[in-house]
This record gives structure tokens, C-alpha cells and sequence, in this order.
């Protein structure tokens, strides 16, 4: 009698093809690994020396030997989120566009534009900055009514450069990576989720809003990766932001991010300590990188494991919005 159990084996090649995809995946975090040890390792002299007050302390003195980062931590999320409040909406809007709602000769030039601003270099953005955005933005500044600068998010002389002109820079830049992969996102949405809400007798946008349901997890993937385009970004902002170590919420003032100023006095720094201070700047743009990184994460795995059938119901029982 035969038994029907049947061994399986393995083939060499399976083998061999299953340890080299390993060592290329363990390989990427040994890099991560490595880059952490490596800013870890050249900044033990500021680490030792100033411990969690380098997080908390706004001086930021070379010749005196005083520094914090709190000033850069502030200027690099603020510029950061602000270029993600600006920049998500018109990311989205392009996406919807192209793979909703453009005509089919439209499309093709639309997509080829938007991403050939991914292809500019940062610099040609912060030149751009200097001499088309920078005096717009003091235009802006100068004509801003006297009752709204009693805010303090309109507080400042008009310089031009400062906040507002670096997450305007920054949004622009970020703009073509979320449109692009939420466009794929819209793209890879079934074609059978739109038929089903026209058959139930949903409208245009009803059926759009069901496709953006359906692909929420991957859109907020497509933020969060403007959101870390927009936190590691250096020459652009450096060009347009003022590069003062203050922390304000005045949209007119100078300010400074994390980038900026290694870019900035990184060949300048000749005491060990200066030196050191400034790596131990990017070990904390490494780690709020690493913490965004991994709650967005987080945000996307909640999202995924949702099944919610009651929301698609009511996306569908919502009115669409009364043409003009």
C-alpha cells in the first residue's frame, strides 16, 4: 500500500534564493543599525556633557560653548507640519484629478509635470525661493491688515524670508511625492468599487469618496512619506528660512531647522565639542525621523485591520454637494 504522505523537498536554487533575499533584507537594517551607532559614536562628547538638557535648552553659543537643540527641533516640525497642512489638499486634489476625473489626453502631461517637480533640485527651489517667493511673501507681509497682526502668527517685521516662506518651499516640494503615490493608490482601487456604488445609484462623488475610502490606508502612507520628504529636506529651507535659532509661532519670523544649521556650520565647527554637538543635531532629526516613522506605521496597521461597513453605508447615504 502506498502512503499518501508525500515529503517535500526543498531545491537547492529555493534555498539559495531564499538566503540571498534574507541577506539583502537584514542588510537594510544592519544600515539603519550602523547609521545610528555612527552619529551615536561622534557625538558622545555633547551627549555626556549636556545629557537631556541639549533637548530642552534654547542657546545655541559656539564661542561660549552652550548649545541646545530645542530651537532646530521646533523649526524642523513646524516648518514641516505647516508644508504637510498646505500641501496635502492640493496633493490630493491632483491625484483625484488625474485618475478620476482628467480627460484621457490631459492625463498623460499631468502626470509627466507633476512628477518632473520631484526631479527639480532642492537648490533650484531655494534659488526659485530667493527671487520669486521671498519678495511675494514681504508683498504679503507689508499688506497684512494691522488688526490680524495683533495675532501672534502674524506677529514680525516683513522680512520675506522666514516660517512661511519655508513651508511654502516645502510644500511645493512635497506636493509631487504624496500626489504620485496616492495617485497609484486611486489607480490600484478595483474598478468593481465604483460600479457597485453606481449600481447602488451613487453619484460621481459619492463614488469617488467610496475609491478614497478604500484606499484611505494607502494615502495616509502617501502623506506620511511627504511628511518625511519635508523633515530631512536642508538646501531649499536654508536659503528661505532666516536661519535664527529662536523658537516662534509668528509665521514672519527667521527661524532655523535641524538640517539647516549642519549644513550650515558643519565645515565651520573646530572645537571637538562644537562638532560633536552638531552630530548629536542629526542623531535627534534621526530619531523624531525613526518615531514618526514608526507611528505612522502604527496609524497605517489600525487602519488596515478597520472593517467598517456602516461608514462605506453612510458615505454613500451622504449627499453629494449642490453644483454652483
Amino acid at each position: 500500500m502506498i502512503s499518501s504522505r508525500h515529503t517535500t523537498k526543498i531545491r537547492p536554487d529555493e534555498i539559495i534564493f531564499r538566503a540571498g533575499t534574507g541577506v539583502f533584507a537584514v542588510l537594510i537594517i544592519g544600515v539603519v543599525a550602523a547609521i545610528a551607532f555612527e552619529l551615536y559614536r561622534q557625538s558622545k562628547l555633547s551627549i555626556y556633557h549636556f545629557g537631556w538638557q541639549f533637548w530642552q535648552t534654547d542657546s545655541w553659543d559656539p564661542v561660549a560653548g552652550e548649545f541646545g537643540a530645542r530651537p532646530f527641533i521646533w523649526g524642523t516640525l513646524y516648518s514641516s507640519i505647516l508644508a504637510l497642512i498646505i500641501s496635502t489638499p492640493i496633493a490630493l486634489g491632483i491625484a483625484i484629478f488625474i485618475s478620476e476625473l482628467a480627460p484621457g489626453r490631459l492625463r498623460l502631461p499631468l502626470v509627466f509635470l507633476t512628477e518632473l517637480l520631484a526631479a527639480i533640485p532642492s537648490i533650484v527651489y531655494g534659488v526659485w525661493g530667493i527671487f520669486v517667493l521671498v519678495p511675494f511673501v514681504r508683498q504679503l507681509e507689508v499688506n497684512t491688515p494691522e488688526w490680524l497682526k495683533v495675532l501672534p502668527v502674524f506677529k514680525g517685521p516683513p522680512l520675506g524670508v522666514g516660517m512661511l516662506s519655508a513651508a511654502i518651499v516645502l510644500s511645493i516640494m512635497v506636493i509631487p511625492f504624496t500626489s504620485s503615490i496616492a495617485r497609484e493608490v486611486l489607480k490600484a482601487v478595483p474598478q468593481a468599487q465604483r460600479e457597485a456604488a453606481y449600481a447602488l445609484g451613487a453619484t460621481r462623488w459619492e463614488a469617488i469618496r467610496m475609491a478614497l475610502f478604500y484606499a484611505r490606508t494607502g494615502i495616509i502612507g502617501a502623506v506620511m512619506l511627504g511628511l518625511g520628504r519635508a523633515l530631512g529636506e536642508t538646501m531649499a529651507v536654508t536659503m528661505v528660512i532666516g536661519n535664527t535659532p529662536q523658537i516662534a509661532a509668528s509665521l514672519y519670523a527667521p527661524q532655523y531647522t535641524m538640517a539647516a544649521v549642519i549644513a550650515n556650520e558643519f565645515s565651520e565647527a573646530a572645537q571637538e565639542l562644537y562638532l560633536h554637538a552638531l552630530v548629536e543635531i542629526g542623531l535627534v532629526l534621526f530619531i523624531i525621523t525613526l518615531v514618526i516613522n514608526m507611528m505612522s506605521r502604527g496609524l497605517i496597521w489600525s487602519l488596515g485591520r478597520q472593517k467598517n461597513p456602516r461608514r462605506a453605508r453612510r458615505i454613500l447615504s451622504t449627499p453629494a454637494p449642490e453644483s454652483a
